[in-house]
């Protein structure tokens, strides 16, 4: 396949996140959830304000961000609930098979990105992981907020899960505020 061929065939798999929703908010009785993509966005949002807060790059912790789940264009989004019955899917096999008909530079910026991000050893990935967890907190509070009930483990599971301090911050005083806050003058 020709290089810009392959680049736009990539290009369309990853819009697929636009339409994928994420499955666990069914569970809380969630009609219409977020697609994956809209996820995407506010965590990569999330990590770059937490890991300027941490003095991280934030570029880069939003960049990680962005990869973070484009696996799921292969296996879709897994509910918690699944772990009991299947093997979690290699984030970095499904990437490097993804990318695999791509130019050399861009399968291995994509590939290195999802490495990072999944080995946790920098900053920018804890960041960024850390984000995709405050996310969730958000997203179960809005939730909350609009009458859904059940999203306490959510919530809770979010709260254990964070490393960094502004993270954990952030979480603490998200609980505290209407997600109206933003709109107060």
């Amino acid at each position: 396949m020709e290089e810009a061929a392959a680049l736009a065939a990539f290009g369309y798999e990853l819009g697929l996140l636009k339409r994928i929703r994420r499955t666990g908010w069914w569970h809380a009785g969630v009609r219409d959830p977020e697609s994956v993509a809209e996820h995407t966005m506010r965590v990569a949002q999330l990590a770059a304000m937490i890991a300027a807060e941490e003095g991280a790059d934030p570029a880069r912790a939003a960049f990680l961000a962005l990869w973070h789940d484009t696996q799921e264009t292969r296996t879709g989004d897994l509910p918690h609930t699944a772990g009991d019955y299947l093997t979690k899917p290699d984030p970095r096999r499904i990437t490097a098979d993804q990318t695999g008909r791509l130019p050399e530079r861009s399968r291995a910026m994509v590939c290195e990105a999802v490495d990072e991000y999944e080995s946790r050893q920098t900053a920018e990935a804890r960041c960024a992981k850390d984000a995709d967890k405050l996310e969730m907190l958000l997203q179960a509070v809005e939730y909350r907020d609009v009458g859904v009930r059940r999203v306490d483990g959510w919530i809770e599971s979010a709260r254990d899960g964070l490393k960094t301090g502004t993270a954990q911050r952030i979480a603490e005083a998200a609980l505290t505020l209407s997600p109206l806050a933003w709109r107060e003058r």
